[in-house]
């Protein structure tokens, strides 16, 4: 038993090797990981034996050595091993590299976690460039009033007046499960408690063990999910973190601000009306591209919200019942109190606390009575309509409006002010209030989307209905023409006998339910690839045709790089419409879409067009003297617009943000942002201090000369892009073979398909999984190509542009941002890896495409380091750079496994020599092995669609960001 003992260390000497000493004195990242890799290594060992556990740690090894020394040899012998793996011991392994890289990742956050809490004590925020990645709200308000000379008053105003709006979308890019979501949150806090200062030996020995049991039944749980999730699937997933994190968090939060604002010498608290933060939603509401969304699954997640929403409000009603146990009140409350008392009925049996009729010597207790039986039934009629359709609780004995909803708890308020217990009315009731404001009775509000093509459909099958002709044939001239006489005139257009195929009854159907369904559940309809005025009117008019009473606000969204271009003018357009000014009251949301503009021309020329298309929109609102909000499409990766949030905003155009920003937090961001109580609060934090920076404190805007070298590269990048992705003819079988696109759709990772339209080429294919395949190879073409070209054209033209390039990265934050970005992407990248999948997987005539990308790839790089005035990359961030390096030989291993199960998917000839089965529980050779069975339907040989499910999963946690 001696060697898988000394192996054992062996693993941990390796960690130490790999990464570089400690980086600060509080540094215990590889105490942490290598306590977690040895508990699971122990486990592992329990369940499947020595032998297996001996085959993980050599894997490690041979992994360990090809980070050092970058010799490819070593991913071929370490293929040779894993190709042999009997096929249940094959998903094992691949499971178990998984489960590392997801104990690796527990192991950094409970390290940041830590080293912020420290400098919190500390108090100190200049250590390791803090100020970019960090926005502490108070640090935020001391600056703007002592280093930037604001009055207090001044910043007061801005926050009463601003609002940023979080919506999440469920965007296909959480590819762990929630039921393991929740274990990694325990084994997160067994670790933070074991290395607590009052720890004793028994607590230590009871946290081990528990440590222990969820590593372990987080691996006995299987990470694949066997089924297609629907989008009330995803709207349950997204609910679960308001239930979770995010409803204490925000009243907890907004003390904050209180807090921070009492130490800046503000005696105010902000007003619990100022909407500070909200929240919106589009699962269930994006029907975009997504078939299953049917109108009937908008009127279902509304319901179910709103279900949600009167249980959250609810349960906090009977905790202020037992507080609110004053008898001091002022008149107005009195007298509310003894009306309310005379009518109400004398108990009710199915309240577990004051159940019996309140005295009125308690009257605050017989005010929240009444709110809580308004409650009561606001609930129910919402569950008897999900559940059948029709309730017999008339809406009257419901709250209707929230304002009915705030009124009796003001009623509260003020007369605690009024008779001297203002500091009661500012606990638990003040939080109520800003909860109730905050979420209203519908918890999030829905924001539906919808391509314009659909629109179109619709009123096509209206105007040939009614025998006018085909509103598709008519120029835009005629169409704004006829619309706006429509929504000049009164006549209603069609009945119930229109003749309508599937997608137009889909289309009035959505705009139906808009109509039955109370007006506080929506928020924005979204138009996508949208590009002239009368793509909104058309909106306006089936909003009005299907009798919406309170009609949504009609926000069009621009992605393509060409659609980004003309904005500004469709815009202006659309303002110059007596009509529609009337209709907007002065105020107009546009959204601009990352993913697919980088997609259409490559991350430099999409970021620097939306950079402009910002600036332009700006001035043709200003114009026409319209408060324009910006809503950003980003998601979590560097491709489709992701990274820093506080860098993100700081970043943007000046005036662009101006106290009001919506923006996306998609998939596994949702995870990262609001996962866990201090997570949440880190991320409202992040986005109110720097939304408010921006706007007092703008960034600068770009130099002409700047702005001239940037339109230059733009254009060259844009070239170098679609020259290889759109003109490159056989691009298209390259990407196909060198990555598992093909097979990405196998995830079941979200409830839309990966493609707009069956077949095609790139430009048909979603974002998400094009990013996806490349980031699985670790080669990241979509975010660096052009880059390169960019950067040699502004060097060869003129050597004095090295300066004006280190210039624009040292003082001009858009520019820096982009940089940053680009180089956190290629210390997570390595060509070598991708040199692999092409050797097994790419035809030989296409190799030479790959070789020429590749040394475009050294090339980029090289470039990007020089103009960053670096050595290295990430020569600035120490931590990531050793996060990086404790993670890396867990995905090359994943990385070859991967390669070589494509390898015999795709090749069924390709010799394999297998070994003896390594695992004692399926070492029966009459048994077969139950994982196996798991997915017995595959098309392929037994075990390697569930491998390779695992590899793609595996690789994704360990990289961080997905789609």
């Amino acid at each position: 038993m001696t060697a898988p003992m000394e192996r054992h260390h062996s693993i941990d000497a390796q960690l130490r090797l790999l990464a570089p000493g400690k980086v600060s004195e509080d540094d215990k990242l590889i105490e942490y990981d290598a306590l977690l890799v040895d508990r699971f290594l122990d486990i592992l060992q329990d369940l499947h034996g020595p032998h297996l556990r001996e085959f993980v740690q050599e894997c490690y090894e041979l992994s360990a050595e090809y980070e050092g020394d970058r010799d490819a040899g070593r991913l071929d012998e370490l293929g040779g091993r894993l190709t042999g793996l009997a096929p249940a011991d094959a998903i094992v392994v691949a499971s178990s590299f998984s489960h590392m890289l997801n104990l690796a990742n527990l192991a950094e956050e409970v390290q940041i976690a830590n080293r912020r809490r420290n400098k919190l004590k500390r108090g100190d925020f200049a250590d390791e460039a803090s100020a970019t990645t960090e926005s502490d709200i108070e640090e935020t308000l001391k600056r703007l009033v002592s280093d930037l000379g604001k009055s207090r008053e001044e910043v007061f105003d801005a926050l009463k007046n601003q609002t940023v709006d979080l919506v999440f979308t469920a965007h296909p890019t959480q590819s762990i499960r929630r039921s393991l979501l929740q274990k990694h949150g325990r084994i997160r806090n067994c670790l933070r408690q074991l290395y607590a200062k009052d720890i004793t030996a028994d607590d230590k020995q009871e946290l081990d063990e528990a440590l222990q049991r969820e590593i372990q039944a987080a691996f006995r749980t299987d990470e694949i999910r066997r089924t297609q999730p629907t989008p009330q699937d995803e709207m349950r997933a997204g609910m679960s973190y308001f239930h979770e994190t995010i409803w204490k968090g925000v009243p907890k939060f907004l003390r904050r601000v209180d807090t921070a604002l009492k130490n800046i010498g503000i005696d105010e608290r902000l007003p619990y009306s100022a909407p500070l933060i909200q929240f919106s939603s589009w699962m269930g509401g994006d029907r975009d591209g997504n078939p299953r969304v049917t109108p009937e699954v908008t009127r279902d997640v509304c319901l179910l919200a709103r279900m949600t929403a009167a249980n959250l409000h609810f349960s906090q009603i009977e905790e202020l019942m037992f507080e609110l146990s004053m008898w001091r009140c002022n008149d107005e409350l009195r007298v509310r109190a003894e009306e309310l008392h005379r009518s109400s009925r004398k108990a009710e049996k199915h309240y577990i606390e004051f159940w019996k009729q309140v005295p009125p010597t308690e009257p605050y207790r017989v005010i929240l009575g009444y709110v809580r039986d308004k409650l009561y039934f606001t609930r129910e009629r919402a569950r008897h309509l999900l559940t059948t359709g029709s309730s017999d609780i008339p809406a009257e004995s419901t709250f209707v409006s929230v304002e009915q909803f705030l009124e009796p708890l003001e009623l509260c308020y003020r007369s605690l002010c009024d008779s001297g217990d203002k500091t009661v009315a500012d606990g638990s009731l003040l939080d109520f209030l800003r909860q109730v404001s905050t979420f209203g009775l519908s918890l999030v509000k829905l924001d539906i989307r919808q391509e314009s093509e659909r629109h179109a459909d619709a009123l096509d099958a209206i105007t040939t209905y009614l025998g006018i002709g085909s509103y598709r044939s008519w120029p835009e001239e005629k169409r704004q023409e006829w619309l706006l006489s429509e929504l000049r005139g009164k006549r209603p257009l069609f009945g119930e006998d229109l003749p309508m195929n599937e997608e137009v009854a889909d289309v009035i159907g959505t705009f139906r339910v808009l109509a039955e369904l109370p007006p506080d559940c929506f928020g924005a309809y979204v138009i996508s690839m949208a590009t002239a005025p009368s793509d909104v009117l058309a909106v306006e008019l089936l909003q009005r045709e299907c009798h919406v009473e309170h009609p949504l606000r009609v926000v069009p969204l621009f992605e393509k790089l060409a659609d980004l271009e003309s904005a500004p003018a469709a815009v202006a357009r659309l303002f110059s419409i007596d009509w529609y000014m009337d209709r907007i009251g002065g105020k107009q949301e546009v959204m601009i879409g990352y993913s697919d503009s980088g997609k259409d021309a490559g991350r430099l020329s999409a970021a620097w067009q939306l950079y402009k298309a910002q600036e332009q929109l700006v001035e043709v609102a200003k114009q026409y003297g319209v408060k324009l909000t910006m809503f950003h499409g980003r998601g979590g990766t560097v491709g489709r617009g992701g990274g820093p949030t506080h860098l993100a905003i700081l970043s943007q155009p000046p005036e662009t943000v101006h106290g009001s920003l919506r923006v996306t937090v998609q998939g596994e961001v949702i995870e990262h942002s609001f996962g866990e109580e201090h997570l949440c609060f880190r991320t409202l934090q992040r986005f109110t201090a720097a939304t408010l920076e921006h706007g007092m404190h703008p960034p600068v805007s770009p130099k002409p000369e700047w702005r001239a070298l940037m339109d230059e590269m733009a254009v060259v990048a844009t070239e170098e892009y679609r020259a290889m992705v759109f003109k490159e003819p056989r691009f298209v079988e390259y990407f196909r073979s060198a990555t598992p696109e093909t097979e990405y759709g196998r995830m079941n990772i979200g409830s839309r398909p990966s493609k707009r339209k069956p077949g095609g080429g790139i430009e048909t294919l979603r974002a998400i999984p094009w990013i996806f395949a490349w980031t699985q190879t670790r080669f990241h073409l979509p975010v660096w190509l052009g880059f390169g070209a960019a950067f040699k054209h502004a060097m060869q033209k003129d050597i004095r542009n090295i300066q004006a390039l280190r210039e624009m990265y040292n003082e001009w934050p858009f520019f820096r941002v982009s940089l940053d970005l680009l180089e956190m992407v290629f210390a997570k990248g390595d060509p070598g890896i991708a040199a692999l999948y092409d050797e097994l997987l790419v035809a030989d005539d296409l190799k030479p495409l790959g070789e020429q990308l590749r040394s475009n790839y050294e090339e980029t790089r090289k470039l990007l380091v020089q103009v960053a005035g670096h050595k290295d990359v990430l020569e600035d961030d120490p931590y990531l750079k050793q996060r990086l390096r404790l993670r890396d030989p867990y995905i090359t291993i994943l990385n070859v496994c991967q390669a070589y199960t494509l390898k015999r998917i795709r090749d069924p000839s390709f010799q394999v020599t297998a070994q003896q089965p390594l695992s004692k529980e399926f070492a029966d050779e009459n048994q077969p092995a139950s994982l196996v069975k798991l997915n017995a339907a595959s098309e392929y040989a037994p075990g390697l669609e569930d491998t390779l499910i695992l590899t793609m999963k595996g690789i994704a946690a360990g990289l961080q960001n997905t789609g």
